[in-house]
């Protein structure tokens, strides 16, 4: 997928502009991951030490910076920062710069820019609580289909049908797994978050979604399934593979499908 651009702007200081960008973005996303599951603001309060509770000063909330600074501890009560926060801000730095390499300064990059930071939210909410909450799924179904009517890389017509693809599909995937298994599949989050991957990336992104983060799963999942020695009974959640498979769409998704099905011309001779 690639955005529609406006004069090419590729002056280093704009992928550096896209980094702090990110950064500062991803120090909002903790905060949301943090209180989106408690159901609380995520602008008021401001940002406050969990340990002691005292307000975060401005000159010790720079994302990365400030943790690099105070070595991970709170500069009031001496309580470590959990490496989380800093490692979210570095992630969604790197993900900006590789959007902007990708869709350049497009309407497309700041769009995508907001809809992988609702994926890096819901991953770490799942990774936690096993959760996916309906406030960003729902939203971003909306939006993602509101936005199709103005960006080029997905049509209104194909954001409905990756909608109704992306949520039937694992629904149908779900209920089969569990008549066949008995064990309940996938969960009504993991549902609705494909039909959001779906209204932003048409009924394409939705079957590149499936396929990859099944072998992701497969793959990851099984090795810590063995790792920990529960083997089926060990819970995975399935949120952060279908977010890791739509980021690998939005990026690399028309040049690994396209291999593949040249792979299949040159064997077909």
């Amino acid at each position: 997928m690639s955005g529609e651009t406006l004069p090419v702007l590729d002056h280093p200081f704009f992928y550096i502009f896209a980094f702090i960008l990110g950064a500062v973005i991803g120090s909002f996303l903790n905060v949301c991951i943090v209180r989106i599951p408690q159901k609380k603001s995520v602008v008021s309060p401001p940002s406050h030490c969990p340990g002691c509770g005292s307000k975060i000063r401005p000159y010790d909330n720079i994302p990365i910076v400030s943790y690099c600074i105070l070595k991970g501890k709170c500069r009031s009560c001496g309580i470590k920062i959990p490496f989380r926060y800093t490692f979210v801000e570095i992630l969604t730095a790197v993900f900006s710069v590789v959007l902007y390499l990708h869709f350049g300064p497009s309407l497309s990059y700041p769009v995508y820019l907001a809809f992988v930071s609702a994926l890096i939210v819901i991953t770490f909410i799942d990774l936690e609580l096993r959760i996916i909450p309906d406030v960003i799924s729902l939203s971003g179904i909306a939006l993602g289909f509101l936005l199709s009517f103005i960006l080029s890389e997905v049509q209104w017509l194909n954001s409905i049908i990756g909608i109704i693809a992306g949520g039937g599909s694992l629904l149908l995937v779900g209920v089969m797994y569990e008549k066949i298994t008995g064990v309940e599949g996938m969960g009504g989050g993991d549902v609705k978050l494909l039909a959001m991957i779906g209204a932003f990336t048409g009924w394409k992104g939705v079957l590149f979604t499936v396929m990859a983060s099944s072998l992701f799963g497969a793959v990851i999942g099984g090795f810590l399934m063995l790792l920990s020695g529960k083997g089926r009974r060990l819970a995975i959640p399935f949120g952060p593979f279908l977010s890791a498979g739509a980021f690998v769409y939005l990026i690399w998704g028309d040049l690994l499908i396209n291999l593949y099905l040249n792979m299949f011309v040159y064997r077909g001779g």
